[in-house]
């Protein structure tokens, strides 16, 4: 992940300070462990101020409003409570080249700042830290320790300080070419490197796009630049410093990453605002997003594991009890011929009652022929009550098993995050285990639930025209099912297996053309477990005879008269 460097850092600022001074701060939320948004109003318009101290992503920019869901973080609250209703007057760095930026509160612009809040965008050192008129702390977003730091502890009620001086050369516009070049090139070594270590306020992301621009591989080694390779690098070392100095900047988006320079751009951005806000979000999205799948996955995979293996204990249970009967037979047999019985056997072969055939029947020698009968007769009557003991237990198993891969389904489905519509559905997953107390998750235990299920569906277009809706999760496909569907819609599932309900979307007196219902049926075999098969059967029903189960689980439906069509999903684009 391409972090803020100083260069972005200071691009972002003066777009904010263009276009957001003076406002009024109006509310704060907190995203998330390392994100506040605030809410700013000026007279022309109203927007949130994202800033963030992630490790990897520490920045600041305006963004989308957070989302609808209780903040029940201490820091926001502290924010809110002494920043509320002030006017922000000011952004400033705290110094040339540092990347703490000092945003100032007032009661109304032109007045003495009463509080600042500086955001500290330093890699994983970052933080951000509200102090008094005094510049005494007041709170922090990371409060740091004399244990873990002697050099900058951050606690509430110190003075802050701020981070420790830059050691590296300040770049200057006013520096000569000759003195640059010796500078960088004192110690021989990969030009990229030697320019890091020789001036502060660069980046490896800068330098690999300002190495580009200016035709070098950074790994040249600055002993074989030749003059010209030396000139066209310092015009573009030039350009950024000019760059930094006018405040005019290009947004752009690279192949792997952005500029605010516009070298090696592939893509105009709207602004910088727009252009951070939107790789941040995306970046860390992918990164929760990869993380939630896999602890997802890992926890079906445990549960259905042992929910497996206790269904096959109770198979071997019931094979048990289909022995019943022929205890039974055995007594029976054993009572009529009572008088074949002598003291002390341990087996009596009698014929069978219906073919003839020679049934050995095991005996207790110590008991007589009714004793061993009734003996029998009990073994009959525990292995009965055991098969209806244990068969009531087994469908229920089988029941958590059916629906815990659908649950798997519906993961194995959203298999790489491609925008925040690939998270949201995941989440709805998680949030749905929980709910079904399959899945614990302190964080969100005070939460209030949110039941509705988004509408960020699959959706296709048949040959025809009609639209086709594909449930993403078993909250969404219950929603399509029982609220979306509508009298004339045509019902869609893979038959008997873990899948997506799908949806015909059809206007009163449409009638779909055969290549209409095969295109959707292949999409019901694509969105299920079936997905590998070279064809699979589909149910197709309209949705008026599809029902939900008295106390059936999220995705769960039964269906009555359904036609049947073989879906391909080879033929599929997904």
């Amino acid at each position: 992940m391409q972090p803020v460097d100083f260069t972005t850092l200071t691009a972002a600022s003066s777009e904010i300070r263009a276009n957001w001074l003076p406002s009024r701060l109006e509310q704060v939320h907190q995203r998330d462990r390392y994100t506040i948004a605030v809410a700013l109003r000026t007279l022309k318009q109203r927007g949130w101020l994202e800033i963030s101290w992630h490790p990897q992503a520490a920045h600041i920019c305006i963004g989308d409003p957070p989302p609808r869901k209780p903040d029940t973080f201490t820091f926001s609250q502290q924010l809110v409570h002494q920043l509320g209703g002030l006017a922000l007057v000011a952004i400033e760095a705290i110094a040339p080249w540092e990347r703490v930026i000092n945003l100032q509160f007032a009661r109304r612009p032109g007045e003495t700042a009463l509080y600042h809040l500086y955001a500290e965008i330093m890699g994983k050192y970052s933080n951000v830290i509200l102090t008094d008129a005094n510049n005494e702390i007041i709170t922090a977003a990371h409060q740091v320790s004399q244990q873990q730091s002697t050099v900058r502890p951050i606690q509430t009620g110190q003075t802050y300080e701020t981070p420790p001086k830059l050691t590296n050369t300040i770049p200057s516009l006013s520096e000569s070419q000759q003195r640059w070049q010796e500078r960088v090139s004192l110690v021989p070594g990969a030009i990229k490197r030697q320019l890091l270590k020789s001036y502060s306020g660069l980046s490896a992301a800068l330098l690999d796009t300002m190495l580009q621009a200016a035709s070098l591989d950074p790994e040249a080694a600055t002993d074989t630049l030749q003059p010209d390779d030396w000139q066209r690098l310092f015009q573009r070392w030039q350009e950024w410093l000019q760059a930094l100095e006018s405040q005019k900047f290009h947004p752009a988006w690279r192949n792997n990453g952005y500029t605010v320079i516009g070298w090696g751009g592939v893509t105009p951005a709207k602004d910088i605002q727009e252009l951070l806000y939107r790789y941040y979000t995306d970046e860390l999205n992918k990164q929760v997003f990869s993380q939630l799948r896999h602890q997802l996955t890992q926890k079906l995979n445990n549960i259905l594991a042992k929910l497996r293996l206790k269904a096959d204990t109770f198979k071997k249970r019931l094979q048990q009890s289909e022995q019943a009967d022929e205890y039974r037979q055995k007594a029976d047999l054993l009572m009529a011929h009572l008088q074949e019985w002598e003291p002390g056997m341990k087996e009596i072969t009698l014929a069978d009652f219906e073919n003839g055939k020679p049934v050995a029947i095991a005996l207790q020698p110590d008991k007589n022929a009714v004793q061993n009968a009734q003996s029998l007769y009990k073994q009959h009557q525990k292995l009965k009550r055991v098969k209806s003991a244990v068969e009531p237990l087994l469908a229920e198993v089988n029941g958590e098993i059916e629906y815990l891969e659908q649950v798997e389904d519906a993961i194995a489905q959203i298999d790489k995050y491609q925008t925040a519509e690939d998270l949201e559905a995941l989440d709805e997953i998680r949030d749905e285990l929980i709910g079904q107390k399959y899945l614990e998750d302190p964080e969100y235990r005070n939460r209030t639930s949110n039941e509705t299920a988004s509408t960020n569906f699959h959706r296709y277009r048949t040959p025809s025209g009609f639209e086709v809706l594909i449930g993403r999760n078993n909250r969404q496909n219950d929603y399509l099912t029982f609220r979306v569907a509508g009298d004339y819609d045509l019902w869609f599932h893979a038959q008997e297996i873990p899948g997506s309900h799908v949806l015909l979307r059809l206007e009163p007196g449409a009638v779909p053309e055969e290549a209409d219902l095969q295109f959707t049926a292949n999409l019901a075999v694509y969105y299920s477990r079936a997905r590998q098969t070279d064809q699979a059967p589909v149910v197709y029903t309209e949705p008026k005879y599809v029902y939900k189960p008295k106390g059936a689980k999220p995705g769960i439906a039964i269906y009555k008269q359904e036609r049947i069509l073989w879906g391909q999903p080879q033929l599929v684009n997904g």
